[in-house]
């Protein structure tokens, strides 16, 4: 039986078009361009962070961040970056007693955003709060202890298969691969992503699998 439920971020419960647009403009770039370079670092399996480094080889991400930070064009979330179905989905869930978290691969600042939406969740946490990143085993022991959940009966959503699925799985929870984004469109029929205990289109197919 799951008992909890944990979102990724990013293509998950959030889309990526502002995060990137955000970088082509500070780049001072077209935002087709840095979209299509992201897609090829994913299509070869980098970081998508490389997509920056082939703009500005050299570039300091971290330094750059707190650069646009400091200029007022750092990160920003409002309900236009939330997917269609986050809020009814993790509704519904919660409706039906399931413990709902909110973990992935990004900023403080974006845990602050995202806390500021009053998404449905019981815990919201990043990695840059919990001190350790996806595919780091740690990230998921963390993210369970917040949550106070037990991994047999907790469920992972993502749609990175490398990311999410195996390292979820891994550290004994349970993992659903989401057909979302990039990521989760590219690798959609790899064996990685068949690896997941289950695959879904969308954040409602989850209420009947917590159901069952």
């Amino acid at each position: 039986m799951i008992r909890s439920v944990i979102f990724d971020v990013g293509e998950t419960i959030t889309r990526d078009d502002r995060y990137w647009a955000a970088w082509a403009d500070w780049l001072d770039i077209p935002r087709h361009t840095l979209s299509a370079l992201v897609g090829a670092v994913v299509a070869r399996g980098d970081d998508n962070s490389e997509a920056l480094r082939l703009i500005r080889p050299g570039i300091d991400v971290p330094a750059e961040y707190s650069a646009r930070e400091a200029a007022g064009r750092g990160e920003q979330l409002d309900d236009s970056d939330l997917y269609a179905d986050v809020r009814p989905a993790l509704a519904s869930l919660q409706s039906a007693g399931i413990r709902v978290v909110i973990a992935g691969n990004q900023t403080a600042r974006a845990g602050q955003l995202l806390r500021g939406l009053n998404v449905p969740a019981d815990v919201i946490t990043t990695s840059d709060e919990l001190g350790a990143a996806k595919p780091e085993p740690e990230f998921f022991h963390r993210v369970l202890a917040a949550a106070d959940a037990d991994p047999a009966t907790t469920l992972y959503v993502g749609d990175h298969p490398a990311n999410d699925v195996r390292p979820a799985q891994a550290a004994g929870l349970r993992a659903a691969h989401l057909r979302r984004g990039p990521w989760g469109h590219l690798w959609a029929d790899t064996p990685e992503a068949a690896a997941a205990d289950y695959r879904i289109d969308g954040l409602h197919d989850l209420l009947d699998i917590v159901s069952a």
